[in-house]
């Protein structure tokens, strides 16, 4: 019996990653990257987690309206997001978590065949 879940071909889904980048729906992307259900492209933050801010995700519609939930892969390491990114997105309506990159893409795939409305921003400096 083949229990792969039924994929619509517009979603995106993470099929790989390592330390230059990560695999989606077939094609390559090298560094940082964002995925939301509908698209995924290059992450263009280029610090350290300690580095982030609410300015690093002005590109992307971040609003309670569009998501309801943000995963941050935050590297080989687990770590937390700077306060002033909490907030940000709390202001925004939307829930904000943090955890390794590999976990974040697992938790992506899993909530997206759900249907949940989620975005996933990885990061790959510390893989």
């Amino acid at each position: 019996m083949d229990i792969t879940p039924l994929i619509a071909a517009d979603r995106q889904i993470i099929q790989s990653y390592n330390a230059q980048g990560f695999k989606v729906s077939g094609q390559r992307f090298a560094g940082n990257v964002c995925v939301f259900v509908d698209q995924t492209c290059p992450w263009e933050f280029a610090g350290t987690l300690a580095d982030l801010t609410p300015r690093a995700f002005s590109d992307f519609d971040i609003s309670g309206d569009a998501l309801d939930v943000v995963l941050l892969g935050t590297g080989g390491q687990m770590g937390f997001a700077p306060n002033e990114v909490k907030a940000f997105f709390k202001s925004k309506g939307v829930i904000l978590e943090s955890m390794d990159t590999g976990a974040a893409c697992r938790t992506y795939n899993v909530l997206m065949t759900e249907g949940r409305r989620i975005a996933t921003f990885l990061m790959t400096d510390k893989l």
